[in-house]
């Protein structure tokens, strides 16, 4: 999918990315240290992990077509280097949210982890979560730079 309704799919599809990941993040640590979350949470966690998953390699699709229209530059490469990471950020969040999902099924079924294995399920949901809200942020904030920098330094330079 390249445009919806003329505009680039790209512009639409990253602002769900750029909500939906850190949200299910955050979401994903509440659920991972403090089990009645986990209780309420854990299949919206999953549905949102699962929608993330599916969304980006859309999101990277429609910026690689945006990118061919607009004109490769230095920062756009670097945009577009950095989005294309984010799938393997959003398939750890997935697993991780998978594995959450598989540790409430568990307990439902009455049987409950160790606590050495539920301190470490929960720095490995924290430490996924953390690194993927943070790869969200760089690779928007090196999009925000090429569209800003080009834009707004082609409107403040003087025309000859």
């Amino acid at each position: 999918m390249t445009t919806l309704n003329g505009l680039p799919a790209h512009a639409l599809f990253v602002h769900f990315i750029v909500i939906l990941a850190p949200l299910t993040a955050a979401l994903a640590i509440l659920c991972a240290v403090w089990s009645a979350a986990r209780n309420r949470l854990v299949w919206l966690v999953f549905s949102l992990a699962t929608v993330v998953v599916v969304l980006t390699p859309l999101t990277t699709e429609a910026g690689e077509w945006l990118e061919d229209q607009v004109g490769r530059s230095p920062l756009l490469h670097q945009h577009t280097e950095l989005g294309d990471t984010m799938i393997y950020f959003s398939i750890a969040l997935f697993v991780a949210a998978a594995v959450l999902a598989a540790i409430q099924v568990r307990e439902a079924r009455g049987r409950t982890l160790q606590r050495t294995a539920s301190w470490s399920v929960a720095a490995l949901v924290i430490v996924v979560s953390v690194v993927t809200s943070v790869q969200v942020y760089r690779i928007g904030d090196t999009g925000a730079r090429a569209t800003w920098t080009d834009s707004v330094g082609a409107a403040e330079s003087p025309s000859p």
